[in-house]
């Protein structure tokens, strides 16, 4: 996948994102419960990858968590540095992640997977596995469709799935699904889904 355009797609739209969704206070509350429950616990190094402005990973290392952020754009990085000064946040691809074999606990793609073309998704669904630890956790969302479809993303094309059909290439890809959330259209909001998964021993 050409990176690039989606890299400065967001860097032209940075200071918007990052004031309508930049803390953790504008992330819905059953998402960050649903992220704790599969990620706080977990002892070892998670991975936020495409943690944008960083408040994510700042919610999981208030919960304790070792978490460390991950994404391409400077001005998200350059933001969550100087927002969260006790964290730690790289500058870095999610496709080739500079991370030893089976070294992290836990990995959290919250949306950071929805530029993706369906036909790159097993690739960075097996770097993913590459670097997860044997049942390890994995957490996601994506936004939900009858059918794989690109649609016009307010930032960039996105791609939308069927959730069954997510999960099924979860499992090609080394992982088991352990739980699922689903929330329909709001009239404001697409309808999306979040699945958490542990990687197969």
């Amino acid at each position: 996948m050409d990176v690039e355009p989606v890299r400065q797609a967001y860097a032209s739209v940075a200071e918007l994102y990052i004031r309508l969704f930049g803390t953790s206070q504008q992330v819905h509350a059953d998402d960050l419960d649903f992220i704790a429950r599969h990620l706080a616990a977990r002892p070892g190094t998670v991975l936020d990858l495409g943690c944008g402005p960083g408040h994510i990973t700042d919610y999981l290392r208030s919960l304790g968590v070792d978490a460390t952020g991950i994404d391409m754009v400077p001005e998200f990085i350059a933001h969550a540095r100087t927002t969260h000064p006790g964290g730690s946040y790289h500058l870095g691809s999610m496709e080739t992640l500079a991370v030893a074999d089976q070294s992290i606990a836990g990995i959290l793609a919250w949306g950071s997977l929805i530029h993706l073309p369906p036909q790159d998704l097993h690739g960075m669904l097996a770097e993913i596995r590459r670097v997860m630890a044997p049942a390890g956790s994995l957490v996601l969302s994506f936004f939900v469709g009858d059918d794989v479809a690109a649609f016009d993303h307010k930032v960039v094309t996105a791609y939308r799935w069927p959730v069954d059909e997510f999960s099924e290439r979860l499992r090609r890809a080394g992982f088991t699904e352990v739980e699922r959330l689903q929330r329909p259209s709001d009239g404001t909001h697409r309808p999306y889904a979040a699945i958490a998964a542990v990687a197969d021993r």
